[in-house]
């Protein structure tokens, strides 16, 4: 009975696919370490694998480009042949060949095609016959470790037999440490985990029924609350009863009838709440059991992602002619298949940016005293409940002036719009639409494609965020903040304007009570102090259109949300409960309603909005109020110098509608640079920042020719005595103190000082 493969195939495919994936690990390891014999060990043995898996599959033309792969690698090993990046792209091409026919088998097609040449070129390779720049390998190392690879000018012409070369000389300092090697030796036995296969459509059938679990557990508490209400109306009816029967017992004595009928319903009520009571807890501890197993079987590592990227970034960075290393953390990381899925672009395109854009050329690197080769860092961890993502880089960072420059070109902005701008602000112009500073279009970047898309993707899709760090000069990191999973997810739910509404939690950083009196009024605008930033406030009925709240409470409740660095604080009716519910996408007619991102159906049957936090802090920041400007004499030139996004955000306001022009800077040290390359009338500074502290910098300042005179304000949450008195010795013309800030107090400074 001939033997059935057919079955097989899914196996076959899955593990080739595990070891097509270690060999493009590893080739890139090599890359970086082209001394590393586990490395090329472990290699060596993917390619073995795969030639004696497609064997026994009779897939032949897999089976013989493994082959002549595994000979190059076994040449290599074996230190008949030296590594090279020439080698090295010949053995990538190998593997890409192997790649595309274990996808083929894939798909039920025939993966025979022209593989000829390649054979022969990989045999050509294992025999000493390297490709043009390839090194010829000492003849007389010792066995151990292959070894590194000698300069290009010793290495032997294309198509020669290798020879004997030179000694190598000392490499150049490393750049970024390399990736630790492969393991190649077996872990020590553990206990076996079993483990099934699951098919898609299955697993998506049981996230379905665990959300509806969740939707039928909070009906079965609104039934609870129900019977509970019934049990009152029971007890009120027993009382009329007595009362009935105190009074004479009623037409023909059914007064004691009717009080002892009621206290048996009383009583039968009261036992069937206890006991719906028992159940519902139970099914809740059920129900959050099944729902984090459920999730857990569609958790998918990052590694599924990231794995990758190495050889993405070595082969874009190749084609650019620089030298670029990646280093991936928190492969560990789980995250729902549904959001690994969509991830995966949006992570592409930063990658590509990073190559193309953040990183400088090598000789570029080594003028300004950088390794020529550059390090981007893509690192995941879990964090307060959510997962974040970062993808740093070690470039020349993204620059300001450039921004504005392009912006003001495509006529996105007026020059005095930027100038107004936040650095937040101006770092946003990236996400926009058709906007790229690249100076030539190329086929990685320059399109103006891409990092809209990435910003829709993550904050429209997968309910995330994204923020941005960029030093000039040092590199640019990015930050993407992702819950584990769309399909439950926590929400607080909320009252405002008469109406109920959801707020997912990962937006929201706290909730407290506040005296209507610590509300203060910033121009046309409110904010509260706490814990030293001035955060803005906003009604949120006021930001959805709702009717106004009758009447002025003593202290509101307040919700403050997060989104990225900025924050918001939104005066709500109520807190009604926190709970994990399904939400739902909206359908096709209401995908044009921003302020709303899904829906939700509470235990009454009601359809919830979800509120979509990124665009009602859009929508609060764009509530710009009028003022008239005071004349020419307020047009002087100040810098606020303050770490807290919000606090410098409502100093800007407040002097800015007053005709001043403002500029802004995250600590002292942006604040000095700014300085030197720009002459302010004014300086308006926080003391405790990173980097630079505000007593530091108004230190420095008054060694500068051009600032000793210049007014300088500390505005600080510092009110001792002696902190006055250091900033006095500074050389401080003002200090106000946070907790007594109004925007009189700032303003009256400013005018007093220049005007």
């Amino acid at each position: 009975m001939a033997l059935d493969l057919a079955k097989f195939l899914a196996r076959f495919v899955e593990e080739a696919r595990d070891h097509v994936n270690r060999l493009n690990e590893g080739l890139v390891r090599l890359d970086q370490q082209p001394d590393d014999a586990e490395t090329i060990n472990a290699i060596f043995r993917s390619a073995h694998t795969i030639k004696g898996s497609a064997r026994m599959m009779k897939l032949t033309p897999i089976a013989e480009v493994a082959h002549k792969l595994e000979d190059a690698l076994g040449a290599l090993r074996e230190q008949k042949i030296g590594f090279s990046k020439e080698l090295a792209d010949l053995l990538f091409k190998g593997v890409d060949c192997i790649a595309a026919m274990v996808e083929k088998v894939a798909a039920g097609a025939d993966p025979a095609g022209e593989t000829g040449p390649l054979c022969e070129e990989l045999a050509r390779a294992a025999a000493g016959v390297l490709p043009a720049g390839a090194p010829a390998p000492s003849q007389e190392a010792p066995p151990g470790p292959a070894p590194a690879a000698v300069p290009e000018a010793a290495s032997a012409p294309a198509g020669s037999q290798t020879a004997p070369p030179p000694k190598a000389a000392p490499s150049a300092p490393a750049g970024p440490a390399a990736p630790p090697p492969l393991k190649t030796e077996r872990p020590e036995k553990k206990a076996r985990v079993e483990s099934i296969r699951v098919s898609a459509d299955r697993l998506d059938e049981l996230i379905r029924l665990m959300g509806e679990i969740v939707s039928h557990q909070n009906r079965l508490k609104r039934r609870l609350a129900d019977i509970r209400e019934v049990e009152r109306t029971a007890r009120k009816g027993r009382d009329l009863a007595a009362g009935l029967q105190a009074g004479g017992g009623g037409p023909e004595g059914r007064g004691a009838e009717l009080a002892s009928a009621a206290g048996e319903l009383q009583a039968g009520l009261k036992q069937l709440a206890a006991s719906m009571r028992d159940d519902a807890n139970l099914q809740e501890l059920l129900t959050a059991e099944l729902q984090e197993k459920a999730l857990m079987l569609r958790m998918v590592p990052l590694a599924t992602v990231f794995d990758t990227f190495p050889r993405m970034v070595r082969d874009e960075a190749r084609a650019l002619g620089k030298e670029v290393a990646l280093a991936v953390e928190g492969g560990e990381i789980g995250l729902d298949k549904k959001m690994i899925e969509k991830i995966g672009d949006p992570l592409v395109h930063m990658l590509r940016n990073a190559v193309d854009h953040g990183m400088e050329a090598p000789a570029v690197r080594r003028e300004a005293g950088k390794p020529e080769r550059g390090t981007i860092r893509l690192a995941a961890c879990y964090d307060a409940g959510s997962v974040l993502i970062e993808l740093s880089d070690d470039g020349g960072g993204i620059r300001l002036d450039k921004l504005k420059e392009k912006a003001l070109q495509k006529k996105m902005h007026t020059e005095g719009e930027l100038a107004a701008m936040t650095e937040p602000e101006l770092l946003d112009l990236i996400f926009q639409p058709g906007f790229s500073t690249s100076p030539i279009i190329t086929d990685l970047s320059g399109r103006g494609v891409g990092m809209d898309v990435v910003r829709r993707n993550i904050v429209e899709e997968l309910k995330g965020s994204i923020k941005i760090e960029t030093r000039p000069g040092k590199g640019t990191s990015f930050f993407i903040r992702l819950p584990m999973t769309l399909a439950v997810m926590r929400v607080l739910l909320i009252q405002t304007g008469g109406t109920t509404f959801a707020v997912t939690t990962h937006y929201v950083t706290e909730v407290l009570r506040v005296r209507t009196k610590e509300i203060i009024d910033v121009l046309a605008k409110k904010a509260i102090r706490l814990r030293e930033e001035l955060i803005p406030v906003a009604d949120l009925d006021t930001l959805l259109g709702l009717p106004s709240r009758g009447g002025r409470r003593q202290d509101l409740l307040l919700l403050i949300v997060r989104v990225g660095g900025e924050k918001l604080g939104l005066i709500v009716e109520a807190l009604l409960d926190e709970e994990d519910m399904v939400i739902k996408s909206l359908p096709a007619h209401m995908k044009n309603v921003s302020l709303v991102s899904g829906v939700t159906i509470s235990g009454r049957n009601e359809v919830i909005n979800i509120l979509h936090v990124p665009e009602l802090m859009r929508v609060a920041g764009d509530m710009k109020e009028t003022m008239p400007e005071r004349g020419r004499a307020a047009a002087a030139r100040i810098l606020v110098v303050d770490d807290s996004v919000n606090t410098r955000e409502i100093e800007k306001s407040i002097l800015e509608a007053y005709g001043y022009v403002v500029e802004l800077a995250g600590d002292g040290q942006e604040a000095l640079e700014r300085t030197r390359e720009a002459r302010y009338d004014l300086v308006v500074t926080d003391v405790e920042m990173p980097r630079l502290d505000g007593f530091s910098l108004t230190e420095r300042l008054r060694r500068e020719e051009g600032y000793r005179e210049t007014p300088i304000i500390i505005v600080t949450s510092r009110e001792k005595e002696e902190d006055k008195r250091r900033g006095i010795q500074v050389g401080a013309n003002a200090y106000i103190v946070k907790g007594s800030f109004d925007q009189t107090n700032l303003l009256e400074t400013v005018q007093n000082l220049v005007g």
